[in-house]
């Protein structure tokens, strides 16, 4: 599993509309996407939820590179290029995943938690810890999913969540879920990921 995402901090007065609309019309476009386990579209309203800003953004976990590869060099990604500029990717190892009990539910809300890995901190510990979080998060009422990943390059661990709930209980920056794709969420393995 890989974890990838992008954001675009939108102006403060924008029209939060044109990007709910803009989902509902092509959401749908890569609910078939060969190698994507899950992709959530998301969205934050500058003032709702302790969001300091407007943002627009996606967060996706990879099955398979191959597909992440047709996604980034075709023709979805530059969509988004055409019509916001050329985002910042961001991009993680897999550490873990973990379906939670509401798995078959509309998601309506998600967390991301980005925690530095300390110098001095023990990397097997650390991962073993992104393991108990996600297994923690996925047991929780109302979860569809939960993920752990780590940046190498930058030492940043990431916990996303997606919630069937507009209220989740974890910590991190809270996210409105406009539409999910989730062809291949089946071949995400569960649990760790080495």
């Amino acid at each position: 599993m890989h974890a990838m995402q992008y954001e675009m901090t939108l102006p403060a007065d924008y029209d939060m509309d044109i990007i709910r609309n803009r989902v509902a019309a092509k959401g749908h476009l890569l609910d078939d996407h060969p190698g994507l386990g899950a992709k959530a579209y998301l969205m934050r309203v500058r003032g709702e939820r302790g969001s300091p800003v407007n943002l627009y953004g996606s967060f996706y976990l990879w099955a398979s590179p191959q597909g992440m590869n047709s996604f980034l060099w075709g023709p979805g990604f530059q969509g988004v290029v055409n019509d916001f500029g050329r985002p910042v990717v961001q991009h993680w190892t897999g550490l873990a995943y973990e379906a939670g009990p509401a798995t078959a539910t509309v998601a309506r809300s998600a967390v991301r938690r980005r925690t530095p890995v300390e110098p001095g901190a023990d990397l097997a510990a650390t991962a073993a810890d992104a393991v108990d979080e996600v297994t923690r998060l996925a047991a929780g009422d109302g979860v569809l999913y939960a993920a752990a990943g780590v940046d190498p390059r930058t030492w940043e661990r990431v916990t996303f969540s997606v919630w069937a709930h507009g209220a989740p209980e974890a910590p991190g920056d809270v996210y409105q879920v406009l539409h999910v794709s989730q062809p291949e969420r089946g071949r995400l393995t569960a649990g760790r990921q080495w």
